[in-house]
């Protein structure tokens, strides 16, 4: 049995008890919620337990993110909301949380010289995470930006002042921004200051600890899948929260390795009393680092100290990855789903590629104190899945279909429950119940607990990317067409 003390620090992001400012729970990112009273129903059609629904693109994979009476949702431009603004763009919706009203929008263009860079139509994929009057999220170029949480409502706030020009496309004059434009207070250009090379769409959810932020950097192979265009590209960074500065990476190597791109985000914990970062990158490998301490007096990145490292695939290639692309029966794995802590443990998923690798994948539990298995269960064809852990049982999906519930101490299967279509998203677990979305827009309220109990099942019309979200009383669920506010009534 595993005795190992996690003290979780002091959660730093200034929001009330209720909200959600950051995809999980803060640091740790498991996937649970304290909120009560959520409905175990709803009705599409006659709005039984609706609260509000809205509009959105036509691909939304962005988690909603709820924090100060706003809510942040990534998606696309396929339903502008400014005619100013026309055709393929990243969009990161700000929205009323009463009635889901546009109170700003940051649109991105997209890059523009290869689709295979940002993918048409994807939109921006980037969750937000809220830290008082200030959001920080990546967008669909590769740029990690910190956003005025207030629009430009209370003027063009922040050293940086070029947002006409960041709204234009290539080679068109700066346009003058308006009242749903969004404000950016700085923003780090990831391609340029970090050397990155973008891959179909960026997914990354920012970790904030005291002044840094802790970013995966979306770096991947280029179009022809067979190539890294930048070995020496960092998969995970720290950057100043307050000025953008670029100030340490992790030096691992990871770059040449990646066997598709990087989508797994950071988490934290403090083991035995010495906050540690966990990562999983591209490569297939989970990684423990140091926090970065100080930032160097003369101003160079410095490498993260690292703690150590997990294969979670150790019989998989680790060099010249490429050769395996498209073979489904072997090759290296890769890893989407973020690190979860929970009850002094550290469970990752993955295995294979969804797009590309073998079809193999697992949920690991892993000693966070010195990155050693404790169980392995083997999952589906492939998974994307971060965990979900309450009271002694982890939840996890896959891209069969399948809810996985399994015991956490032992790593056996409790129960499995199939539904129609692959996962994307991740469960969430909330007031004894676990909120789930396929792809082919199944949507299913479980009980939470050793016996399976289904207190929902619907078909929406839209696939489902995002993990549903819980804040204030009100699941926000999103389609990749529509947000739901569910609430209780």
């Amino acid at each position: 049995m595993l005795f190992l003390r996690i003290a979780l620090l002091i959660i730093p992001i200034a929001a009330s008890a209720a909200d959600q400012p950051q995809w999980g729970q803060a640091w740790t990112r498991n996937l649970t919620s304290n909120e009560k009273n959520l409905p175990s129903t709803f009705d599409p059609v006659i709005k039984k337990n609706v609260k509000w629904v809205i509009d959105l693109g036509t691909q939304t994979h962005s988690t909603p993110i709820v924090a100060g009476g706003r809510i942040f949702i990534g998606t696309n431009n396929s339903n502008p909301r400014d005619p100013r603004h026309v055709g393929d763009r990243g969009v990161m919706m700000c929205l009323d949380e009463k009635d889901g009203h546009l109170l700003w929008q940051l649109v991105v263009p997209k890059l523009e010289d290869d689709k295979y860079l940002d993918w048409p139509e994807t939109g921006m994929s980037s969750e937000a995470t809220i830290e008082g009057d200030r959001a920080y999220t990546v967008t669909n170029r590769g740029e990690l930006v910190c956003l005025d949480v207030h629009g430009m409502a209370n003027g063009n706030d922040g050293p940086y002042q070029d947002e006409g020009k960041h709204l234009a496309l290539r080679g068109e004059p700066a346009m003058t921004p308006g009242p749903l434009d969004a404000d950016i207070i700085w923003m780090l250009d990831m391609k340029e200051a970090c050397g990155i090379w973008c891959h179909d769409g960026a997914h990354s959810s920012v970790l904030i600890h005291d002044d840094h932020l802790y970013v995966n950097t979306g770096t991947g192979v280029d179009n022809t899948h067979r190539l890294i265009r930048r070995p020496n590209a960092p998969s995970l960074i720290v950057v100043d929260k307050n000025t953008g500065r670029y100030l340490a990476r992790e030096n691992e190597k990871i770059s040449p390795n990646i066997f598709h791109s990087t989508w797994s985000s950071p988490s934290l914990a403090e083991i035995d009393g010495i906050p540690t970062v966990f990562f999983c990158g591209g490569n297939g490998i989970s990684y423990a680092f140091d926090l970065l301490e100080k930032n160097s007096p003369t101003g160079e990145v410095v490498p993260l100290t690292k703690r150590w490292s997990y294969h979670l695939d150790p019989e998989a290639p680790k060099t010249m990855v490429h050769r395996f692309t498209t073979n489904r029966q072997e090759g290296p794995s890769n890893i989407y789903g973020m690190p979860v802590i929970a009850d002094g443990k550290l469970f990752i998923a993955g295995g294979g590629d969804v797009f590309w690798g073998k079809n193999q994948s697992w949920m690991k539990c892993v000693n966070p104190k010195n990155g050693r298995e404790i169980w392995s269960y083997a999952l589906g064809k492939h998974t994307l899945t971060s965990a979900a852990v309450k009271d002694g049982l982890v939840y996890a999906t896959d891209s069969d279909g399948v809810v996985h519930c399994i015991d956490e101490t032992t790593g056996k299967n409790v129960w499995t429950h199939e539904m129609n279509g692959t996962f994307w998203a991740s469960p969430m677990v909330a007031d004894g119940k676990i909120y789930l979305g396929t792809r082919k827009g199944n949507f299913c309220i479980l009980a939470e607990g050793r016996e399976k109990k289904v207190f929902t099942n619907l078909e929406l019309k839209a696939p489902i990317s995002a993990t549903v979200t819980a804040a204030n009383g009100v699941i926000y669920l999103a389609t990749m067409k529509q947000l739901w506010a569910l609430q209780q009534q």
